[in-house]
């Protein structure tokens, strides 16, 4: 047997080892490993790799904002930040019908800003907003699922853990990933407001009201949120700012949370100690998937079988749009059956080769060379006059620019220099349209996450009622997904 087919047949070994409920960092490993083992004849080159690999995946400076992020979110929530967004959000919409999902939405958006977890998004409003959402007659299964649907914008709003997952993988810039999520991440929280509205004008009696509050607690509740605001700016703000990098951010924000966490008084001896633990764990989750996968990807890229995938799409003359959307397809699919993160770590190896060798026309050579062409024209710079015209004539017929012209005008927009743009930006829409699908698995039956999260929370709604409820943020998920595919100018235009 070919080192390739083997290569081919341990991705359907991994995913019986992974219902088998084999946790899916040691079943990375193990498929890893014995793949090593049958290709290489022997065991010296796993045992090596089983070395080398576990220095060179933890010794990355990019992991520790892993950690970082995780803190934050858990200083966030003692600090008591997650109560101020749902208080400020349903201070100016919890009159309206429906107001009080939509606050849960909004807060939801706000609490992601701060925490790069879905999960942990998802619990921390659930326990704010679940309560409040009973008070005032909402159906059980509208609630868990208007809570489900917002705890996952904690990845998509950076900052995101699995975004930073992504940009390590495929060797891309943390920064232009997370801006390039802001928009997608602002389109989405108002999809799921839409999803409210179109639920509670088809199921008026679901949701109930609640009588408006004077403008000047409304100001007083939206001044609270003041620290969320406080942090985000130094964080993101930072970073675009270039006063800090990516992981020095992290550093600040989990420092700024723990301070406001200190002063509100919720942190304390015994919460400190718990919230360094919980992250530990969950870092230690993380690492190992992350050392599972690495171990696996080695393995195929011995095989060839990313290579080969790519070669083979090439060769047979796919649309590059229909390839993307198989591989969004088999995202929304196979994301109702696993984590995000796991899911990440599993294809992207196996797909990104594949979507980076195709061309999707995100980048034209001839509008670079005009559009550096005419700032040159403008700059004042002394051009001849001969040349200036004939630039001027090139550009006004559409064509391309040749490189004597260029060197006249101190331009140099190569196709070289175009292609290395097309990959980048490329890689950044892949990454975010991914985020998305399977941001969606989180609240896909049968096996959405966050469903599960909310649900084990309110025990008196079958989680069925929440399936149901649920289908209106999923629906517009798949609306939001078209529509980035459509236009990735949506996703591209901030970088």
């Amino acid at each position: 047997m070919s080192d390739l087919a083997i290569g081919l047949l341990s991705f359907p070994a991994l995913l019986v080892l992974i219902f088998l409920r084999v946790p899916i960092g040691l079943a990375m490993f193990t498929a890893g490993f014995v793949g090593l083992w049958i290709v290489t004849d022997g065991t010296l080159v796993g045992l090596s790799r089983l070395k080398n690999e576990t220095y060179s995946t933890f010794s990355s400076y990019s992991l520790s904002i892993v950690p970082m992020f995780l803190l934050m979110g858990h200083f966030a929530t003692l600090g008591g930040m997650s109560q101020a967004l749902f208080r400020a959000a349903e201070g100016f919409l919890g009159h309206r019908k429906g107001g009080v999902a939509m606050a849960a939405i909004g807060a939801c958006a706000g609490f992601g800003a701060i925490c790069g977890s879905s999960l942990a998004t998802a619990a921390t409003m659930g326990r704010v907003a679940l309560p409040e959402m009973r008070r005032y007659g909402y159906d059980g299964g509208f609630s868990t699922a208007t809570l489900a649907a917002g705890g996952t914008l904690g990845i998509l709003i950076p900052p995101s853990v699995v975004l930073v997952i992504y940009a390590i993988l495929t060797e891309q810039n943390i920064a232009k990933l997370f801006l390039a999520a802001f928009i997608p991440g602002i389109l989405a929280a108002l999809g799921y407001i839409l999803a409210v509205r179109i639920y509670v004008w088809r199921n008026p009696g679901l949701a109930g009201t609640r009588d408006p509050i004077p403008m000047g607690q409304r100001l007083r509740q939206l001044g609270a949120v003041w620290p969320v605001l406080v942090v985000f700016l130094a964080v993101v703000g930072g970073i675009y700012g270039g006063i800090f990098t990516p992981t020095e951010a992290a550093a600040v924000g989990a420092l700024g949370t723990g301070l406001i966490a200190l002063v509100n008084g919720g942190l304390t001896g015994r919460t400190l100690i718990e919230s360094f633990m919980v992250t530990a764990k969950s870092t230690a989750m993380i690492f190992f998937i992350v050392l599972g996968a690495a171990f696996y990807n080695g393995f195929l890229a011995l095989t060839q079988v990313p290579q080969e995938m790519a070669d083979w799409v090439v060769t047979q003359g796919f649309a590059p749009l229909t390839v993307l959307i198989v591989i969004l397809v088999f995202y929304l699919i196979f994301g109702c059956l696993m984590d995000s993160l796991s899911m990440i770590l599993l294809t992207i190896p196996i797909f990104f080769p594949v979507i980076s060798v195709l061309d999707f026309g995100l980048v034209d050579l001839i509008a670079m060379q005009h559009e550096a062409a005419l700032a040159a024209l403008a700059s004042g710079a002394e051009i001849a006059g001969e040349v200036r015209a004939e630039v001027e004539a090139l550009i006004a017929a559409g064509a391309e620019i040749p490189r004597e012209l260029q060197q006249a005008i101190d331009i140099r927009v190569t196709q070289g220099m175009a292609d290395r743009i097309a990959t980048e930006q490329t890689a950044i829409w892949f990454g975010i349209l991914v985020l998305i699908v399977v941001e969606v698995g989180l609240i896909t039956p049968p096996v959405g996450m966050n469903l599960f999260v909310l649900n084990s929370m309110d025990r008196a709604t079958p989680i069925v009622r929440t399936y149901r409820a649920v289908v209106y943020f999923v629906g517009t998920d798949i609306v939001r997904v078209a529509i980035l595919v459509a236009f990735p100018a949506i996703t591209l235009f901030l970088i």
